[in-house]
């Protein structure tokens, strides 16, 4: 049996490699396209966003983590998997059944990083799976010296296994006398595996061939978050749970200088009303004016960008006291000009989209941000996601994430470009 020790933390020493040279930490997600259970569980949104690329989010965000692959041998998947960020892996036939085995998919994918020193098994099943996951486990390998490492959930129940004597089903305790009832506080601590995270020292796993060698690192994570999907009921759960679960990273007034809207489907919910002599109507969201009054007050350069012609688009731009660029086919092109114009630096600009011609413009920037209505890939090529959709407040949601709930921030000297 592996020794395991609870992991408290890294610390400073690297017996992975020498401090002038870095690791390679390669996290691979396995995601097939079979699933008998979940037909395209593997594609199935929670939050909006797909299972695939929630996990590829994450391994991205991990400290320590330099390469994220998907292990698949579904094109639809891979695309999702590109668009969040992740290389692909393209799995053989051999390894892609009902059968095959993550370690299987970690191994093939090793083959083409041979230079790896330390591999992730992420699992995308896991759809409360968080950074801090990720960075613990690479973290127990890299720094700790671990040989391995697992998430695991603080477990106090007592398990059960149905059994036959003569020929009659009865309960039998496993690792407990089901005479002999103690405390929990007499009990020792167990931990149950979440299926979320691994982490291996990669020279080891190859030798091995399985998850578990060596000494195993234990990561403690919260049991609220331990979930796998494997039945429909599971991704039910999933969609009620992520309301409350879900913790995506949003920015401070501190983290931006300036912040950039799309209008139609952004501030608007992608709906025109035409009369009869085809003008076009819209509906707009009195929050999201007075969340803009408020950015405008705490000395943030604002703009509203649309490929739009509509003179709707102008006029609400006046309303709001925002200059405007509309009717521009190439929004990067602009965006990054207006950066020049005003010494504004594209990594402190927030820029709120929500549907694919959004893309070029969060590639540019460091807070792309998709509304909760956004389109798929829109949301998973987001730094940060509203709850609330397009023309319904959610600029008014990202200046409270800016300047506090009662949008009062009390304006401080902006960042200034070397």
């Amino acid at each position: 049996m592996p020794e395991t020790a609870v992991s408290q933390g890294p610390v400073t020493t690297s017996p992975t490699s020498s401090a002038s040279t870095p690791p390679k930490v390669l996290a691979v997600v396995p995601a097939r396209g079979g699933s008998k259970g979940v037909p395209g569980k593997n594609l199935a949104s929670v939050a909006g966003v797909p299972l695939v690329v929630r996990a590829v989010l994450a391994c991205r965000s991990a400290r320590l983590v330099t390469d994220v692959v998907v292990s698949t041998d579904d094109p639809a998947i891979a695309a999702a998997a590109r668009s969040a960020g992740a290389d692909v892996v393209v799995r053989p036939a051999a390894i892609s059944g009902d059968t095959a085995s993550s370690e299987a998919a970690v191994l093939h994918a090793l083959d083409e990083h041979p230079d790896t020193d330390v591999v992730l098994l992420v699992q995308c099943t896991s759809p409360f799976l968080t950074r801090e996951d990720i960075e613990g486990v690479a973290a127990a390998v890299v720094e700790d010296g671990a040989e391995t490492a697992v998430t695991v959930a603080p477990f106090h129940g007592f398990l059960w296994r149905e059994s036959i004597e003569n020929g009659v089903g009865g309960g039998q305790g496993m690792g407990h006398d089901k005479s002999f009832r103690p405390r929990r506080q007499d009990r020792p601590q167990d931990f149950l595996e979440t299926g979320a995270a691994y982490a291996m020292d990669a020279e080891g796993f190859r030798t091995h061939k399985h998850r578990f060698f060596g000494r195993t690192a234990l990561v403690r994570t919260d049991p609220a978050r331990v979930l796998e999907i494997d039945e429909p009921h599971d991704l039910e759960r999933a969609r009620a749970l992520a309301p409350v679960l879900d913790r995506l990273p949003t920015p401070t007034c501190d983290d931006v200088d300036a912040v950039v809207l799309d209008f139609d489907g952004t501030q608007t919910d992608d709906k025109v009303l035409i009369d009869s002599e085809g003008r076009e109507l819209v509906a707009v969201h009195r929050g999201d004016g007075l969340g803009i009054a408020a950015l405008r007050r705490a000395g943030l350069k604002l703009l509203v960008l649309s490929t739009e012609q509509n003179p709707v688009v102008a006029a609400r731009a006046r309303k709001l006291q925002i200059p405007v660029l509309h009717g521009i086919d190439r929004k990067d092109l602009a965006l990054k000009q207006w950066c020049e114009e005003n010494g504004i630096d594209p990594a402190r600009v927030l820029y709120a989209g929500n549907d694919v011609n959004d893309l070029p413009c969060f590639a540019l920037v460091g807070w792309p941000v998709a509304v909760g209505s956004a389109h798929d890939s829109v949301r998973a090529a987001a730094r940060a996601v509203t709850r609330t959709p397009g023309g319904e407040g959610a600029i008014r949601e990202i200046a409270a994430w800016l300047l506090g709930p009662e949008l009062d921030h009390t304006p401080q000297p902006h960042h200034t470009p070397a």
